[in-house]
């Protein structure tokens, strides 16, 4: 089983010393945010065949990939790095800091440990077209021979992320909006030649419907051929997307929505940034689950 430290909340960033407790007890408890079912998760290494982690801030969890591989487990990172202004990143560390994060992943663990995530696209009057070229252009050079992929996608549009976009253009006055295919596979081409001119293949997540001349293909987030490499033997796993367009192999997650405390506006796990922030300062780091209520 691979398992996902998750795509609902940045469990490295905010939740790494519950993780580490939860490696020793060799188990985990997960709820279904959806029919609350709970789930027993094993991490011992029996247990595990890899696991991908999920962060815009590795910082505070280096220490801990070094314990996860002297554990045996492989590992993948998915790392969202963005460089966007606080009208739409209230907390996230700098982009050149999360640059070095990346390096010192790649220098320790190998460029197949690490993956760059920019993500999500946020098209407005403060990010346009023209923001994203030079933006990504800058970050790709910060993150040449760290990565070789790039993983992409545009904003969609839940209700909550259009109520959270909307609080914050009206409060730093700005303007956003769903750009027309054409808009997207316009910048998708010039954002995948610089990929590709820094020795990474742009890919594109739960989107498929972007998958242009230029574009490597669809982004595996879970992928069980990167983990294989990494480990150096098989793992196999069914191919079992999380949502319609998801590309990616079959794994558990262990996170919970609405605990992420980064305040990324345009973000599909939280509801309310507040809420998420009172989540997290209510965490028990030697509970089962990443949150009990």
């Amino acid at each position: 089983m691979i398992v996902s430290a998750s795509y609902k909340t940045d469990i490295p960033a905010f939740y790494g010393e519950w993780f580490r407790r939860r490696l020793d007890a060799g188990y985990c408890k997960m709820r279904n945010p959806y029919g609350g079912q709970i789930y027993h998760v094993g991490l011992r290494p029996e247990d595990v065949d890899g696991f991908v982690f999920w962060t815009k801030n590795a910082g505070p969890f280096l220490d801990t990939l070094e314990e996860v591989r002297r554990r045996g487990y492989p590992f993948a990172v998915q790392y969202a790095i963005n460089g966007y202004g606080r009208e739409l990143e209230w907390a996230v560390v700098p982009a050149a800091k999360a640059a070095e994060h990346m390096k010192r992943i790649a220098g320790s663990f190998g460029q197949r440990a690490a993956v760059w995530r920019y993500d999500t696209i946020v098209t407005s009057s403060i990010t346009d077209a023209g923001f994203h070229r030079a933006n990504f252009e800058r970050l790709a050079r910060m993150l040449e021979g760290t990565a070789d992929e790039v993983v992409v996608s545009f904003l969609q549009e839940y209700k909550k992320t259009r109520r959270n976009m909307d609080a914050a253009a009206r409060l730093f006055k700005f303007t956003w909006h769903d750009p027309h295919a054409g808009e997207k596979r316009a910048l998708l081409t010039d954002l995948s030649a610089i990929a590709t001119s820094r020795g990474m293949a742009l890919t594109v997540c739960t989107q498929p419907e972007l998958l242009i001349e230029g574009v490597a293909g669809e982004a595996r987030c879970i992928d069980a051929i990167r983990l294989s490499d990494i480990a150096g033997r098989l793992i196999g796993a069914k191919m079992r997307g999380v949502r319609p367009g998801c590309a990616c192999y079959q794994s558990r997650d262990i996170g919970d929505y609405d605990t992420c405390p980064h305040g990324c506006v345009y973000c599909y796990a939280v509801t309310n940034r507040a809420a998420a922030r009172q989540r997290y300062l209510r965490h028990n780091p030697d509970g089962e689950f990443l949150y009990t209520s």
